[in-house]
């Protein structure tokens, strides 16, 4: 049996490749229309529904100018809108507009469309096992519980 620094060899290896090549598919295919973070942004509001941009910023683990650029980016495009609470006009809420959910949706088939061009390599068994393990390590780096 390997040992774990093959296996972590092995795992950044395969990793960088995917993330490299698949991205850049996926960056290929979305075009000028949205970038790979726009497209994770509105993602997570389709996900959850409004949201405030200190909640993005915590929830990607960016910091709130990172969030604050990319926000003002699609409010410019018209693909967010910013509104703010009735009881406390310090909050501020965002959510997509129509034209924000129409490009969402285009893009998001355009993504579907590419990856399933690779996992229909694979048996159901295979994608569903592969989705669990890299949804539990998902699930480990979130709680921070790979720290020793």
């Amino acid at each position: 049996m390997q040992g774990s620094k093959e296996l972590i060899e092995r795992y950044m290896a395969a990793y960088f490749t995917v993330t490299k090549r698949l991205h850049g598919e996926i960056r290929e295919v979305l075009q000028d229309d949205l970038t790979m973070d726009q497209f994770q942004i509105i993602d997570y509001i389709v996900t959850r529904g409004n949201v405030t941009s200190t909640e993005l910023a915590e929830s990607f683990a960016v910091g709130k100018s990172s969030i604050t650029a990319i926000i003002t980016r699609l409010a410019d495009k018209g693909i967010l809108e910013r509104t703010r609470d009735e009881d406390d006009r310090r909050v501020v809420y965002l959510s997509l507009t129509d034209r924000g959910l129409d490009n969402y949706k285009k893009a998001q088939a355009k993504i579907m469309e590419t990856v399933s061009t690779y996992l229909v390599h694979f048996g159901h068994d295979e994608v569903e096992g592969f989705i669990s393990v890299f949804e539990k390590l998902a699930n480990l780096l979130e709680e921070g519980s790979g720290e020793s």
